[in-house]
């Protein structure tokens, strides 16, 4: 069963999201703060986290760079009433996979939260090897020489979609609809943050994500020296 961690410092959205969340018949924990969301991380494996951004002890920022320093690869989500673009990107920037902006649905959160938990296990248990990236289809981890790259969850969504579709240029909408889905109501500049992360942790090896003007990305064949 699906475990989820909600942490907020309002009663009242707590219980709304709980109660939704148990008719889904999810799994959870429900946290008032980053701090106590924290602690219980040492003792439980969560599948997901959906995290407040304003909060006393802990905020959700400080909490998700906490989570993602200590390795965790799962699904978070950010729940926060900034919607401007230096919010978005800093929210991005510290590792979440998606976010919604307050207030918000409890349903189309769980729609989101389904379509990710849905793309996450769609992968079998195989490994391939592109470009001397060694890629756990199951345990969603990269390696190249030897050297565990940590991608966040929409990380290596992107990834795959690039290796997938290797040679052709992916505009911004398709990319949003295939990673987010058809119900994400954001602008494509969601894309363009996650795209620069993936570009800096892939640096170093031979994957070259180029920008096609005006339109979205490709993945280049890139030849080892």
């Amino acid at each position: 069963m699906t475990k989820v961690c909600f942490v907020d410092d309002e009663l009242n959205i707590r219980r709304l999201v709980a109660y939704d969340l148990k008719q889904a018949g999810y799994d959870f924990i429900l946290c008032e703060n980053g701090k106590v969301a924290y602690e219980l991380s040492k003792t439980n494996t969560f599948d997901v986290f959906i995290i407040d951004w304003m909060m006393p002890e802990m905020d959700g920022i400080t909490l998700i760079k906490k989570l993602r320093d200590d390795h965790q690869t799962s699904l978070m989500i950010m729940l926060t009433a900034k919607s401007e673009e230096e919010d978005l990107i800093e929210a991005f920037e510290a590792g979440v996979d998606d976010y919604l902006t307050k207030p918000f649905s409890s349903r189309e959160l769980l729609v989101r939260m389904k379509a990710h938990l849905s793309r996450l296990r769609s992968n079998t248990g195989s490994t391939l090897t592109h470009q001397s990236l060694h890629i756990n289809l199951l345990s969603r981890e990269v390696h190249y020489e030897n050297k565990l790259i940590d991608l966040t969850k929409t990380e290596f969504d992107l990834l795959m979609m690039f290796i997938e579709n290797k040679g052709i240029v992916l505009s911004r909408d398709q990319i949003l609809n295939t990673i987010w889905g058809f119900e994400y109501d954001g602008d494509t500049r969601i894309v363009d943050v996650h795209v620069f992360k993936l570009r800096s942790k892939l640096e170093k090896t031979p994957i070259e994500i180029k920008s096609s003007r005006g339109i979205g990305y490709i993945l280049d064949e890139v030849h080892e020296s």
